[in-house]
């Protein structure tokens, strides 16, 4: 075996390169997407041009009608409270009607997006009324033509909380579908623009499959409880990214100003330290005008009628300005480990995501186990990586030399045919601080490269994907991107050599879990996983897939059942995100969907 061991990276002192097809690269990639003024979802996330996306919102409005009878106030009043607007940190606002062009043309001006949501008769029995059903899909159409392929618009929600008793009424599928025919609608008439729809706790099993984020509406107070059910949410949204709709208190009847502060603060402290693609804070003012009324016993607004802040507003502010990463604990050093056996394909795309990396210590450190092809000559352009080069001796072999280089308190495993989030550290680590479990694993997605043989392998049985007992508790996690403390992995002796190709993480997983340890799941902490491109190749990892289970059946018989097959008391989640179900849903929201939560 030989070392070759660079400097140590500590922090990212490497140059930033942005994600996607790089001109002199070699090897697979992402499919770029074409640098835009419009925000696209990448993954669990938003992305603006080459940057991540995170949406720092308030809703506006809506207003007493101004002199042209749009309910705004007029363009000199909304000039300066979108200046009050930025300097909060915030990048987007949430309007609850089709805005004049001028409104949209001045938030561009300023860097603002708009998530329009779109009114219609909601309330009355729509499913089964075709004018009621052609309002929905004429005002829908509307908001897109007229709005959609405006630069400021970052989304449009076509529905806003489905009334639960309708949703009982007509059951889940005719309502989901009806949902999704309205995003179509969208994509037809503004195929750039997102879209999504408005769901709040009481209807979260409705999940139409069309819409680009999961968005909802939550007014939860207690942190705890709130931080648990952006947990659950997390997993309802799948491999789409979860944005916050909605969520204030009231200063007039509920709470003081300086508790509206607090629990905002924790709210927001919440939302990015679970992972979510951003939140909306309602509302901007306490001004406020519905259903031909000025209200005045309701001061949701973190600024006054007259636009004096509140302390809330302070707290917001200091909050944005950071985001997404508000962590308050220290970050422990984190060893990245590679292993890679003739992997170099994708291995320039794998390093050049370790290189965008924003965490503040860590170290790479690639084990390459007896490669023949060009791994190597690839490996001369991150010379910042700790290149420990060996004859082949098998994954988990590779694994244990990564570990003993190791130099974190935390080491992280990812394989050389992946691409990590610019945040995957960020999240495994706090996800492993705030919880006791000695080890985390978080989503591996299917990248486009532009291979319809990749894409359906992503999509068939087999693939690697992590199994969940709760909300956080996972009873398995795969090879590609699991973290785990150096000292539990040592005090297991690492990985069983005798697993060479594959099962190596499950073996693992399962000595940690039958010493009492659990491991947890960050859904924020994600990596592309190229799958295999070829026929030959995709089932040969299958062949040693079969291998690595019979290993297992012999070392672990009490994980599988009388049939030899392996036996999982959790719930196994496929490649859209969506666990595999087995019989009919069960719903329990209160008595006929009244219930709140």
């Amino acid at each position: 075996m030989s070392i070759a061991v660079v400097e140590r990276r500590s922090g990212c002192s490497q140059p930033i390169c942005a994600p996607g097809r790089m001109s002199g690269a070699e090897g697979r990639q992402r499919r770029a997407e074409p640098l835009s003024n419009r925000v696209r979802r990448d993954g669990k996330f938003f992305r603006l041009g080459s940057q991540k996306f995170y949406v720092k919102g308030v809703t506006y409005g809506p207003f007493a009608p101004n002199r042209d009878g749009d309910p705004l106030p007029n363009p000199g009043q909304v000039e300066g409270d979108f200046e009050q607007i930025l300097d909060l940190g915030a990048n987007c606002i949430r309007i609850y009607h089709v805005p004049p062009k001028w409104f949209l043309d001045l938030a561009a001006r300023k860097g603002l997006k708009i998530f329009l949501d779109v009114a219609w008769p909601k309330n009355l029995s729509f499913v089964d009324d075709p004018e009621l059903t052609r309002q929905a899909q004429q005002a829908v159409r509307h908001a897109a033509r007229t709005c959609g392929n405006h630069e400021a618009i970052f989304a449009i929600s076509v529905v806003n909380e489905i009334p639960a008793d309708l949703v009982r009424y007509y059951g889940r599928r005719r309502i989901e579908d009806f949902v999704d025919d309205l995003v179509r609608i969208v994509k037809q008439e503004a195929p750039q623009c997102l879209a999504t729809f408005a769901n709040f706790p009481t209807t979260e099993y409705l999940q139409p499959r069309e819409v680009d984020f999961v968005c909802f509406n939550v007014y939860l107070h207690d942190e705890q409880v709130f931080r648990n059910y952006l947990a659950r949410l997390q997993h309802i949204a799948g491999e789409k990214p979860l944005m916050l709709g909605e969520y204030g208190i009231d200063t007039h009847r509920e709470k003081t100003e300086q508790q509206q502060a607090e629990i905002l603060a924790n709210h927001v402290r919440a939302v990015f330290d679970e992972g979510l693609a951003g939140t909306f804070i309602f509302s901007y003012t306490d001004e406020w005008y519905t259903h031909g009324w000025r209200i005045t016993d309701w001061k949701f607004g973190i600024v006054r009628e007259d636009r004096t802040p509140k302390p809330a507003f302070h707290a917001i502010r200091e909050l944005y300005h950071r985001a997404p990463q508000l962590a308050d604990v220290k970050l422990p050093k984190i060893s990245v480990i590679i292993c890679s056996y003739n992997g170099g394909s994708t291995v320039e795309s794998c390093l050049r995501s370790m290189q965008r990396l924003r965490y503040p210590d860590y170290e790479v450190i690639f084990v390459d186990d007896g490669s023949t092809d060009n791994t190597q000559q690839i490996l001369k352009k991150f010379p910042w990586v700790r290149n420990i080069r060996q004859k082949n001796m098998g994954l988990s072999y590779a694994r244990n030399v990564g570990m003993n280089a190791a130099t974190g308190q935390i080491i992280a495993y990812t394989d050389s045919d992946c691409e990590a989030d610019e945040d995957w550290l960020y999240y495994l680590a706090l996800a492993m601080l705030r919880s006791k479990h000695v080890g985390m694993g978080g989503p591996n997605l299917i990248p486009d490269e532009g291979s319809w043989i990749a894409d359906c392998v992503g999509l068939s049985p087999g693939g690697p994907t992590h199994v969940m007992i709760d909300d956080r508790t996972a009873e398995h996690v795969p090879g590609c991107n699991m973290a785990f403390y150096t000292w539990a992995a040592k005090l297991i002796n690492g990985f069983d050599p005798q697993f060479r190709k594959a099962g190596d993480d499950v073996d693992f997983i399962w000595r940690l879990q039958h010493l009492g340890y659990t491991i947890g799941f960050a859904p924020a902490a994600q990596v592309w996983h190229y799958r295999r491109n070829t026929v030959q190749a995709y089932l040969k990892q299958q062949r040693g897939y079969g291998e690595a289970e019979a290993l297992l059946k012999f070392k672990h018989p009490d994980h599988f059942n009388t049939l030899g097959a392996s036996s999982w008391r959790g719930r196994i989640y496929g490649g859209d995100g969506i666990g595999v179900r087995i019989g009919r849903d069960v719903i329990y929201h209160g008595v006929f969907g009244s219930g709140l939560f």
